[in-house]
């Protein structure tokens, strides 16, 4: 793979990224709720669904899946269903401790919720067919024909990387809102905030029509 391929594949990787999506409101909410540490290692659950569709894409299984409707339909409407359940989930419930806060069994709390947030992570990429479009489409732009297993693989990977450097830049920006959010008030807002985020792409996520064969 040129160098020449890469500079044009990683600025334009990074902005999709960078996009202000559910997975990156995610990385938003839980970095001002549980702090930046928490919010990158839960997004390991959403680097593992995207390495999963990265491997589907690159076995040539991402167009099969984006040319049956049937499938398409069933992935959509349940991706935007759990987006708006967490949505609802997160105006509804009250104002949670700052991060650092424990109680007497903190340890557990913070195993559990941790297993929580990354089980949350992979559903909400994985129930987004717009993501295997994305390494369907995009990647075979930047595929070396002549090696296309390694070079595959070698996006793929830069992705991720991208992909986790976006996720810190999120969960630091939580962090710092959440900071300035201190007190009952300030959480409910922000809960109500992105509960209404998470609502709106489950809407929007049900409006996507399968890409034209």
């Amino acid at each position: 793979m040129s160098m020449q391929t890469l500079l044009l594949f990683v600025p334009a990787c990074f902005a999709i990224n960078m996009a202000f999506g559910p997975n990156n409101v995610l990385s938003l909410s839980n970095g001002a709720r549980q702090g930046v540490r928490v919010s990158v290692l839960a997004s390991f659950g959403r680097l593992a669904a995207f390495a999963i569709m990265i491997a589907i894409a690159g076995l040539g299984l991402g167009a099969l899946l984006l040319a049956s409707q049937a499938l398409f339909t069933v992935i959509k409407l349940a991706g935007a269903a759990y987006l708006v359940w967490i949505g609802v989930k997160l105006i509804r419930s009250g104002p949670q401790l700052a991060a650092g806060a424990h109680d007497a069994h903190g340890a557990s709390l913070a195993r559990a919720s941790l297993a929580r947030l990354t089980n949350q992570e992979f559903l909400v990429a994985a129930g987004n067919p717009k993501a295997i479009l994305v390494f369907t489409a995009f990647f075979p732009q930047f595929v070396d024909r002549t090696a296309y297993a390694a070079s595959f693989a070698i996006l793929g990977a830069i992705f991720l990387v991208l992909e986790l450097a976006a996720i810190v830049v999120y969960a630091a920006l939580g962090a710092r809102l959440g900071s300035l959010s201190r007190g009952a008030r300030g959480f409910s807002w922000f809960n109500r905030v992105s509960g209404t985020l998470m609502i709106g792409f489950g809407v929007l996520l049900a409006l996507v029509r399968r890409p034209a064969a």
